[in-house]
């Protein structure tokens, strides 16, 4: 089914076009069997990064593609439409990239950022640990400074790329000053002392790569601690915002997919002599899927206009990642209730769309959180 996509240059458009072109040549047709072999999509991540897809919203004259918000999220939401293990890859490696990018100093960035956004590097983005999910301000891991080197220590954990990463942005405690004890730290992908788990058995996005990492001693120069000691909370946070609008627009993908299918089965399938999409009962189904899809699609949008625009957007961002993440819940579990008994079987994808939605409603912050954020900024206009 075409998306009508109002974009803002030409440029866009043949971004836009390329996204399609890869993922239905290098995505689609091998999705469903790497999903079920749990085979993480390396090169496929390599050919987007070759064809500049993994550095849209970053600046060109550190690599990246210049691109606003808008048209980086719908890039995105093109790639979930076909596999939304790479979509969540190429949104967690903008994360991973994002602390450098914004508050790195001109070293830093000049150093580090053209590699981050070669294409080949792949990054990860170090906030949760076993015991501080939503409280992420809790978090224990230990940098203690001696001379101009960090010894970190401790665990992180539900890192997307753990153990496949070429960088880490780290998130770590060198005081004990609560939320501004925290620091940003990056840690280079083959650092002595820097372990990954087992990967984690999970229900969905089993291509997706999600491990814990350890830091045993862990030795980070001083010049790769990314603004001042105590800013790294901060920074965590605005990356989160950014990070929110990545999910909302591979949760639009996810759900505009089960769309599709549950159209074309609707359209196919045929019961007391026609097509089930004949049947009322189907077809307003039908019809709420695609109108909450174009909802959401049009919300995740007004947020990343109002990002580019630089404005504050950290409670549309909230929002958008509410609604598009609950709507992908809902839309893929009703595809699933037109294909009936099919649904439930793995030989249709409506299957794995249903059990990959649901990791959407938890990451980069649970929706719940989600409607903390919305709900603090409706009382206090923060």
């Amino acid at each position: 089914m075409e998306v009508t996509r109002l974009l803002p240059s030409e440029e866009a458009g043949e971004l836009l076009a390329l996204a399609r072109e890869i993922a239905a040549a290098e995505l689609a047709p091998i999705a469903a069997q790497a999903e079920e072999d749990a085979r993480f999509p390396r090169e496929e991540l390599r050919i987007l990064g070759r064809a500049g897809l993994l550095s849209l919203p970053f600046p060109e004259d550190v690599g990246g593609g210049g691109q606003p918000y808008e048209v980086y999220l719908q890039v995105l939401e093109e790639l979930a439409r076909s596999w939304l293990s790479v979509g969540i890859s190429v949104s967690v490696h903008a994360l991973a990239c994002f602390p450098i990018a914004t508050a790195g100093s001109d070293e830093q960035i000049a150093k580090w950022l053209p590699w981050m956004l070669s294409g080949e590097a792949l990054g990860a983005y170090c906030l949760s640990e076993s015991h501080s999910g939503s409280d992420a301000a809790a978090l224990s891991t230990r940098a203690e400074l001696d001379g101009d080197v960090y010894r970190v220590t401790g665990s992180k954990s539900w890192i997307t790329h753990g153990g496949v990463a070429d960088f880490y942005s780290v998130m770590v405690r060198t005081s004990d000053d609560g939320a501004r004890g925290i620091t940003c730290l990056l840690v280079p992908g083959d650092s002595p002392g820097l372990t990954s788990a087992e990967p984690e058995r999970k229900m969905g996005a089993n291509a997706s790569r999600t491990a814990g990492i350890h830091l045993d001693g862990v030795e980070v120069p001083i010049d790769q601690r990314i603004g001042q000691e105590g800013e790294g909370f901060p920074i965590a946070l605005a990356g989160l915002d950014a990070g929110r609008l990545g999910i909302a627009a591979c949760a639009v993908g996810l759900a505009q997919a089960a769309l599709d299918a549950a159209v074309e089965y609707a359209g196919q399938r045929e019961q007391f002599g026609r097509a089930i999409g004949e049947f009322q009962g189907v077809s307003f189904g039908l019809a709420d899927m695609a109108a909450s899809v174009a909802a959401a699609r049009a919300l995740y949008l007004e947020a990343a206009r109002t990002r580019d625009a630089g404005l504050a957007y950290g409670s549309l961002a909230a929002m958008a990642k509410l609604v598009a993440t609950d709507t992908a819940m809902r839309v893929t579990t009703q595809a699933v209730q037109v294909h009936g008994g099919y649904g439930y079987t793995r030989d249709f994808p409506v299957e794995r769309y249903f059990r990959e939605a649901k990791v959407l409603q938890i990451v980069e912050g649970t929706n719940q959180i989600q409607r903390m954020v919305i709900g603090r900024s409706l009382l206090t206009g923060a």
